[in-house]
C-alpha cells in the first residue's frame, strides 16, 4: 500500500497581508521538504475543487454564500482581525475542502493506506458560521461526515494536536454522535475554548487541555493517559488528524515545547490505533504552524511515518 499526498498550487493563492504567520511562504517551505522524498510509495495527487454539497456536510449554505460574496476583486479584506480572503482564496479554501473529501475516498475505496492533504487555508477554527483563525471551511469535520455520509461508515475519530483547540471541528460536530473529536492544546491560549467540561452532545469531545511550557513528556503523558485509551476504547473506522505543527518549541504563537520526535511519535500511536480498529486507515489534514523550519521538518516525520506504516 502507499500514501497519497494532496495538494494544488491554488492554495499558494490565498494570500494574507504582509507580516501575517498564515502565509504562502509556509506551504512553499513544505513543498521544499517535500520534494526531497523520493520514495516510490508516495502518490502524489492533486486537490479537486469541491463542490458545494461538500461544503454543505458542514456550514449552510447562507454561509457559503457569504464567504463567496466577500472574496475581493483586489487586494485583502478582513472578515475578522486574523482572517482575511484575497481574490485567490476562495479556490484555495475550496481545494483544501477536495483535498480532504479525495482523501478519504482514496483511503476507503483501498487506493492507498493514508493520506496527507497539504493545504492552506487550515480548517479547524472555522465554526459552522463565522470564518475565525485563519480558516474558512471545516476541512477535517467535511471529511468526517463525507466518510460518514457517502461511504457508510459509524464511527471515525478526529485527533487534533495543533496547540491551539480546534473550536471550529468541535462546533461543527458537537450533536454528531458519530464522531470523536479529540483535541489537545494549550491552556490558556487562542480561542479560549476547549476545557475539559466541553463534551459534546452525545458525550463525543474529549479535550485534552497542557499548560504552557508543557514539553514532550507532559504531551506523551496525557495522550497514554489519556486519549489513546478512549479511541481504543471507542473503536473508530477511520481515524482523521487535525496534524498543527505550532506545538513545537520553536513556533512564535504558542508556548508548548514539542519537537519533531514527538509528532513522530504521536503519529505512530496514532497509526498504531488505525491497524487495530479501522484497517490501518489514516487522513491527515494540515493545519497550523508558524516556525518554517519547524513546520517544513515536523511536517516531513509526520509524513515520514505514514509512509513507513503504510508500506
Amino acid at each position: 500500500m502507499s500514501t497519497a499526498l494532496l495538494t494544488h498550487p491554488d492554495c499558494l493563492k490565498h494570500v494574507t497581508p504582509p507580516g501575517h504567520p498564515e502565509r504562502v511562504d509556509r506551504l512553499m517551505a513544505i513543498y521544499a521538504v517535500l520534494d526531497t522524498i523520493s520514495d516510490p510509495a508516495l502518490v502524489r495527487a492533486e486537490a479537486p475543487l469541491a463542490r458545494d454539497e461538500d461544503i454543505l456536510l458542514a456550514h449552510p449554505q447562507r454561509y457559503i454564500d457569504r464567504i463567496k460574496a466577500a472574496q475581493p476583486i483586489e487586494g485583502t479584506v478582513a472578515l475578522d482581525a486574523d482572517t482575511h480572503m484575497s481574490p485567490g482564496s476562495l479556490n484555495a479554501a475550496y481545494r483544501a475542502v477536495g483535498a480532504n473529501v479525495k482523501a478519504v475516498d482514496m483511503v476507503l475505496s483501498g487506493e492507498v493506506q493514508s493520506a496527507f492533504a497539504a493545504i492552506r487555508p487550515c480548517g479547524h477554527h472555522a465554526e459552522t458560521e463565522t470564518p475565525m483563525g485563519f480558516c474558512l471551511f471545516g476541512n477535517v469535520a467535511i471529511a468526517a461526515k463525507h466518510a460518514l455520509d457517502n461511504h457508510g461508515l459509524n464511527r471515525v475519530a478526529i485527533v487534533d494536536f495543533d496547540v491551539h483547540h480546534g473550536n471550529g471541528t468541535q462546533d461543527i460536530l458537537w450533536n454528531e454522535p458519530r464522531v470523536l473529536f479529540v483535541s489537545s492544546h494549550q491552556m490558556p491560549l487562542y480561542p479560549g475554548s476547549g476545557a475539559v467540561s466541553e463534551r459534546g452532545a452525545s458525550n463525543n469531545v474529549l479535550n485534552v487541555p497542557l499548560d504552557p511550557y508543557s514539553g514532550s513528556d507532559a504531551f506523551r503523558n496525557a495522550y497514554e493517559r489519556i486519549v489513546l485509551p478512549a479511541l481504543e476504547e471507542y473503536e473508530p473506522e477511520l481515524v482523521l488528524i487535525s496534524a498543527g505543527f505550532d506545538a513545537h518549541a520553536a513556533d512564535p504563537l504558542a508556548n508548548l515545547n514539542l519537537v519533531e520526535d514527538d509528532f513522530a511519535w504521536i503519529t505512530e500511536r496514532l497509526c498504531d490505533i488505525a491497524d487495530e480498529h479501522a484497517q490501518g486507515r489514516v487522513v491527515s489534514t494540515l493545519e497550523g504552524g508558524y516556525d518554517l523550519d519547524a513546520l517544513a521538518a515536523s511536517t516531513a516525520a509526520h509524513l515520514n511515518v505514514l509512509l513507513k506504516r503504510g508500506a
